[in-house]
């Protein structure tokens, strides 16, 4: 009958994957907001940081007796306002030496014929060129070549001073790429277990990051045990820090991690641009992030003497310390979830295996 032809028709087994309430299209919309929310931090930290450096109270100094160095200090201040801090030095010794301090970022020598500016360029190339971009139309107003003199400049191995920038790149990489395997394949171990695997891992990631420094890539001439310290330092903080928070927030691990020791810690540690050449925010950061921690000490500890490299060292101490901190307390929350001895339960079918979230955790892990 004309009825029977007018009954519903059944759905083909194929609809049910087109529709909205799919469950793996839910699974992969979910996963796609963890890489969409890094690129709009990466381009906010990134461009926030290093599209448009300009300097703030770049500290400078003209050297000279007498008034007329003061007036020509003066008169640098005026022009420049508060991109440069200007004081005013009795003799070249004294500007080299706080050059050495780091207490300057370059030098005027005032001299009718032949002005002469000082930098120390291993300190931050891009600083030191800032510096000579400032004074170089002055003497060029005055008619007389200025001549450039760096009393600090970095090894042969790394004439730019950027090489230590990306050691720490390498470090940071190597480290918070293990704390999504640490995290989430290692979530059933033994707190003492994982502890003890953050421990080897941050060693060899010191390792690899110190053989990098030294006879592969020599970026550094001496202090290379200090260097290598000092990574093992980094690294086990950033891994320490991030087993824990693991425990918190589970495949959001790997978003925490990237915008702590990338999108923040990149951008301020000052490998391309100092302080001074940076807006507040990333300026601030620099004071107390692991980033600038590592590579200013290892700034100071190869180049100028040891002059600060305690401050950095407790830095780096300070981010251990609170690594372990927040180790110790998942630790503690990790006990109080573990529930009661129960009967084995039944074997899980093959559709839905037991490590799918720890494998999509560690595959959430991505470099820079």
């Amino acid at each position: 009958m004309s009825g029977g032809h007018k009954a519903g028709r059944v759905a083909a087994p194929g609809d049910a994957r087109t529709a909205p309430s799919n469950p793996a299209l839910r699974h992969v919309l979910t996963h796609l907001v963890t890489p969409l929310l890094m690129c709009l931090g990466m381009g906010l930290a990134y461009l926030g940081a290093f599209v448009t450096p300009e300097p703030h109270h770049l500290p400078v100094a003209v050297v000279g007796a007498g008034p007329e160095a003061k007036v020509f200090a003066q008169t640098v201040k005026d022009k420049a306002g508060d991109a440069l801090d200007v004081r005013t030095l009795p003799d070249r010794a004294t500007a080299v030496h706080q050059l050495k301090d780091r207490d300057i970022t370059g030098a005027y020598v005032l001299d009718a014929k032949t002005p002469e500016l000082v930098v120390a360029s291993a300190g931050s190339d891009m600083s030191a060129t800032a510096v000579e971009k400032v004074f170089t139309p002055v003497a060029t107003a005055q008619g007389v070549p200025l001549k450039v003199t760096d009393v600090v400049p970095p090894v042969s191995g790394d004439p730019t001073g950027s090489g230590i920038f990306f050691l720490l790149i390498a470090v940071s990489i190597g480290s918070y790429a293990s704390v999504a395997v640490l995290g989430a394949a290692g979530a059933g171990l033994a707190a003492r277990t994982r502890v003890a695997l953050v421990a080897g891992v941050s060693f060899a990631v010191s390792l690899i990051g110190a053989a990098f420094a030294g006879p592969l890539f020599h970026l550094v001439d001496h202090g290379l045990w200090g260097v290598w310290a000092m990574s093992w330092l980094y690294s086990a903080g950033i891994l320490f820090l991030g087993v824990g928070l693991h425990t918190f927030l589970k495949r959001w691990t790997t978003l925490a991690v990237m915008v702590l020791f990338v999108m923040l810690n990149f951008t301020s540690s000052g490998g391309l641009f100092r302080p001074e050449l940076q807006n507040g925010f990333f300026a601030g950061l620099h004071a107390f992030w692991n980033g600038a921690g590592l590579l200013e000490g290892i700034r100071e500890l190869v180049y100028f003497g040891g002059h600060d490299l305690a401050r950095d060292v407790w830095v780096l101490a300070g981010w251990l310390v609170l690594g372990l901190a927040v180790m110790a307390i998942a630790t503690a929350v990790e006990r109080r979830r573990t529930p009661a001895p129960a009967a084995p339960a039944i074997a899980p079918s093959p559709a839905e295996p037991v490590d799918e979230q720890e494998e999509e955790e560690i595959e959430e892990a991505v470099g820079v």
